[in-house]
């Protein structure tokens, strides 16, 4: 009997270029790759992987900024069955070796810009170094994989349980969680794209998350799966992104709050010309209902919020183009919400106990879906926390209103988001620790118009000791990636503490 298999991430990319070969794939600022001219790439870099000793579950790592280089050696492993490990790429060197060693990655393609971290970095199972330029330090560079690759399909028996992606939530040096997602995962996530985003079936799409983001993955991977153009850039510059807004050749974007501030600061924004932009969606960071008005006033399409945990559960809540439309029209409160469960979503409100709350009272956003993780690598206790009968557990706190509607009341572990990026404050606390004028330290986040959240420090410093905020950021720029860098210290006497000694960060926030 023959083994059964499903559809692969893999098929996507083969399937178009054979149905619609000359249609544009990936597009950048100079070039435009069709459909069969990505697929032949695709191949031959997947062929000369496996003639380095890349076999099915091994893993392969990217540190770069984007390019269509970067989605082409996630669709090459896509085929081969390999995993792929996005990493980011503000990582400081510490932080990039712990990932490494935790991934146990066999190859890594990185950007030249980094060629001196990677050259620094002692991983045992590394056995090549790829950059995407010319380097000194690879062992070989992408354009000879293109050079010396075949183009012939690879056919690969992979099921829907299997390892594809090993995705980071944090850089510490402490304790790195590695997100394990299945090819079920990704193409849930790929489909609630698709489906949730509302986009016809010839858009040509742009979203600036990082492709080591699992929503930068996501919003790519779904114009492969569908036969859409996409747009991909090296970074989001607002200048740029809006140069190819008023070109009016874009239907649908992607932003986060932040980057929606930037835009409408841009010289020429309030011009208008968006004729062909049919929307626009946001999330990753929580936006305030003045800058969302602004933005609807400007560009005058359709808004969509996307709420969830990508990384670790996918797209949970979308708040629609019909709940702005309607919010416009005397419902104002709705512009604070976070929406309803998205395409495949089982959501509950619970305390502690996973016991539902009622609506109108707080209680943890809980999920379960086909986006749900299957767990964190090596790391059964952790995982065991989040995950309890399949129903995922990301901290977040809301409540329900009468009609359904979920509006965040904070996050559960204090995390915080500064532009779209998770920011976890033990991270930073560990390494101000450290610093020898630092007798405590506790670190929050607080509103920002600009970046949702910024980064301050509480520190308490040590006796005799002299504390400057300058050689503090320097110090901890060298341990941690740079959004992570705290913008503003306060020194305090003492930290507030409850009688358990517990820090009230609550108390410090408020400060």
């Amino acid at each position: 009997m023959s083994m059964q298999r499903t559809s692969r991430t893999g098929d996507w990319i083969r399937i178009h270029a054979r149905n619609t070969p000359n249609k544009p794939c990936f597009v950048t600022d100079t070039d435009s790759y069709s459909f069969a001219e990505v697929n032949s790439r695709v191949n031959r870099v997947a062929h000369e992987l496996r003639r380095m000793g890349v076999v099915k579950g091994d893993r392969v790592a990217l540190f770069a900024t984007d390019s269509t280089s970067y989605m082409e050696v996630l669709l090459a492993c896509m085929k081969l069955g390999a995993v792929y490990v996005p990493l980011n790429y503000r990582l400081a060197r510490p932080e990039l070796q712990t990932l490494l060693r935790t991934a146990e990655a066999k190859v890594l393609f990185f950007s030249e810009r980094y060629a001196s971290m990677v050259e620094s970095v002692d991983v045992p199972t590394l056995t090549a170094a790829i950059c995407f330029e010319k380097s000194p330090v690879a062992d070989r560079d992408y354009g000879q994989l293109l050079a010396t690759g075949e183009d012939h399909e690879i056919d690969t028996v992979i099921n829907d349980d299997e390892l594809m992606c090993l995705a980071f939530t944090s850089g510490t040096t402490a304790l790195p969680k590695g997100v394990m997602h299945h090819q079920r995962m990704v193409k849930h996530m790929t489909f609630q794209c698709i489906l949730e985003r509302r986009l016809p079936a010839a858009a040509f799409h742009y979203s600036p998350a990082p492709l080591f983001h699992a929503a930068g993955m996501c919003y790519v991977l779904s114009g492969v799966a569908r036969g859409n153009p996409s747009l991909i850039l090296d970074g989001f510059d607002p200048a740029t992104v809006l140069k190819w807004l008023r070109r009016d050749v874009l239907h649908g974007v992607f932003l986060v709050p932040t980057m929606i501030e930037m835009l409408l600061q841009e010289p020429g924004v309030e011009k208008g010309g968006y004729h062909n932009l049919l929307s626009i969606a946001y999330g990753a960071a929580p936006m305030s209902p003045s800058l969302l008005r602004r933005a609807m006033k400007t560009f005058r399409c359709d808004f969509m919020n996307l709420f969830g945990a990508g990384t670790e559960a996918g797209l949970q809540t979308v708040l629609t183009p019909e709940d702005h439309h309607r919010a416009l029209k005397g419902h104002e409160h709705l512009l604070g919400s976070i929406g309803k469960p998205g395409m495949g979503v089982d959501l509950r409100l619970c305390d502690e106990e996973l016991n539902d709350v009622p609506d109108g009272e707080v209680g943890e956003i809980v999920t379960r879906s086909d986006a749900v993780m299957a767990g964190y690598l090596n790391m059964p206790e952790a995982t065991n926390e989040v995950l309890v009968d399949g129903w995922f557990r990301g901290g977040d706190l809301a409540r329900r209103d009468e009609e359904g509607y979920l509006y965040l009341s904070g996050r559960k572990k204090d995390m915080i988001i500064r532009g779209g990026e998770n920011v976890y404050p033990v991270e930073i606390e560990q390494v101000l620790s450290e610093h020898p004028a630092v007798l405590e330290v506790s670190v929050v986040g607080v509103p920002d118009e600009r970046w949702g959240e910024t980064v301050r420090a509480h520190v308490v410093v040590a006796p005799g000791a002299s504390f400057e905020e300058d050689q503090a950021r320097d110090f901890c720029r060298a341990r941690l990636a740079g959004y992570k860098v705290p913008e503003t210290f306060q020194i305090e006497p003492d930290l507030p503490r409850n009688a358990s000694g517990k820090v009230l960060k609550r108390v410090l926030r408020e400060r």
